[in-house]
């Protein structure tokens, strides 16, 4: 059973979550908070596999909560929610450590779906929103609209160490394919995809998929014009 938590002050749209999560044979909610600071201390004295967090809460709000979640350990899966998909709450969802970013417009069966996508290990970042991440930093990257630099040694060390088929995995995470999408493009098991990820992650030294994506943006292992110009 995926054990669930709701972090976000309207009540009226809780209610209606809880209820959708709650009609799944695999999923209950197990507990709903109003802020990010109850939402923390909940989390801690009764653990949840999957978080689903607001990003405009008063007092302590989703982002805030969520680097404080992840920063002490917390074994929680975090889902920022929000109800504009602007690139200020993409980046900031991404750099304080959630494992995915919803609209709170998100059709039900999406919802579940991202939800058990996510509660897999895998994470429910779009290609959209890798793209609108790519826009963000690409002046850090280099690129036609910003400095240029060559990759450090140890970067260029990383990739290398990194298998033919370990740089078919990066370049498809790069792209915004989830696991069961990369297992669908490259004919691989899903155990097989999740060891490669892991294995990416490793070597490359990337805390997280979005880590890693930038990885592959500063060695070239991914085209930055190539994957803009598919927005």
């Amino acid at each position: 059973m995926i054990r669930v938590g709701l972090a976000d002050d309207q009540q009226l749209f809780t209610a209606g979550m809880a209820m959708v999560i709650d009609s799944q044979p695999d999923m209950a909610v197990a507990w709903e908070a109003t802020d990010g600071a109850e939402a923390v201390t909940r989390q801690r004295t009764d653990p949840v596999d999957l978080l689903l967090m607001d990003v405009q809460m008063p007092g302590t709000d989703g982002l805030i909560a969520t680097r404080t979640l992840v920063s002490a350990g917390e074994r929680c899966r975090v889902v920022v929610l929000t109800t504009f998909d602007t690139d200020e709450y993409v980046i900031e969802g991404i750099e304080a450590g959630a494992a995915g970013f919803l609209l709170k417009n998100t059709p039900p069966e999406e919802l579940l779906a991202a939800l058990r996508t996510v509660h897999r290990g895998d994470s429910v970042i779009s290609a959209k929103s890798t793209r609108r991440l790519l826009r963000h930093v690409r002046p850090l990257l280099g690129g036609r609209s910003g400095p240029s630099a060559p990759p450090a040694r140890g970067t260029l060390r990383a990739l290398e160490s990194l298998t033919p088929r370990e740089r078919e995995i990066l370049t498809a995470m790069a792209r915004g394919y989830t696991n069961t999408e990369i297992c669908e493009l490259l004919v691989l098991s899903m155990p097989t995809v999740k060891t490669h990820v892991g294995h990416v992650l490793a070597k490359t030294g990337s805390r997280d998929r979005v880590q890693a994506v930038l990885f592959a943006f500063r060695t070239g292992l991914v085209d930055q014009e190539d994957l803009l110009r598919e927005a």
